[in-house]
């Protein structure tokens, strides 16, 4: 049954505000983004300028930022699941209780604060290397410092595993627990009942968790910014040092334009994979 149009009104009018904050904050700063990227500036007409001065200068950036953010992903992907699958899992009462606690603490913690703990922790001289050279791990003269994209993927993975994992976990959490029994009852391992049964449920809590971990990480500044010291870098960097450093928006806007690109390619794989599932994403 059709409702009156002014029926809709109340609805209308409650929503409108947070409509229009989101077109002003959002939806136009970034269309006007987007369409700015093909704006050459010199010229004053719409071509490909943007771009083609934007992959020649940080080409090596962006196939940088592609494979640290999907490697971080999947890492944050399977640590993920493996903390859930234990905590809905696990037998031992006292390690599950010690692991709820424990994952969390990186959650409340802002990513230019991991970057600087990582800096202090990941540095040639830094509290890994000492650890490891008091246990005789490593010599001195062979320490070396992790302050590159390594660093970066381990700082993402450390600040992200903890949101993918209590959305996982909570969604483990939340399902029937009979099948699980029944898979216990028949001799079935933890390993195979969460990749079998456990996991198959929560597949698309998993997505979601991914793709929020994947697009947080991309746009990250504060992280790749302190712990890469030189080049190549991430594209946060590199937008943020067109800006600051020469007021050029248009290659900024192109870098970002590719960003988004990469966030698009994410969120289309989560839609096609859910679709194909045969129903609607959650």
């Amino acid at each position: 049954m059709r409702r009156r149009p002014s029926e809709l009104l109340p609805a209308l009018a409650l929503m409108l505000p947070a409509l229009v904050m989101v077109g002003l904050l959002f939806v136009y700063p970034l269309l006007f983004s987007l369409t700015y990227a093909f704006r050459n500036e010199g010229t004053g007409g719409w071509d490909l300028a943007n771009f083609s001065k934007a992959f020649a200068l940080y080409g090596n950036d962006i196939t940088l930022t592609a494979v640290v953010t999907v490697l971080s992903t999947a890492l944050v992907g399977v640590l993920a699941v493996a903390i859930a699958g234990y905590l809905t899992l696990g037998e031992n009462r006292r390690a599950v209780a010690a692991l709820r606690w424990i994952y969390r603490w990186p959650l409340f913690i802002p990513f230019v604060v991991a970057a600087q703990l990582m800096r202090t922790f990941l540095a040639k001289n830094g509290m890994l290397n000492n650890a490891l050279m008091s246990v005789g791990l490593v010599e001195p003269l062979h320490a070396m410092s992790l302050l590159d994209w390594r660093g970066v993927v381990v700082t993402f993975v450390w600040k992200q595993l903890p949101f993918a994992a209590l959305l996982i976990s909570g969604a483990m959490a939340s399902m029937d627990r009979s099948m699980i029994e029944s898979a216990r009852g028949l001799g079935a391992g933890r390993l195979r009942i969460l990749l079998e049964i456990v996991l198959p449920q929560v597949a698309s809590t998993v997505w979601v968790s991914l793709i929020l971990s994947f697009v947080t990480m991309l746009s990250a500044l504060s992280v790749p910014m302190m712990i890469i010291a030189g080049s190549p870098t991430l594209l946060t960097v590199d937008m943020a040092w067109r800006v600051n450093s020469y007021g050029d928006y248009g290659v900024a806007n192109a870098l970002g334009f590719v960003a988004f690109a990469m966030s698009g390619v994410a969120a289309w794989f989560y839609l096609r994979q859910g679709l194909r599932s045969g129903g609607q994403p959650k």
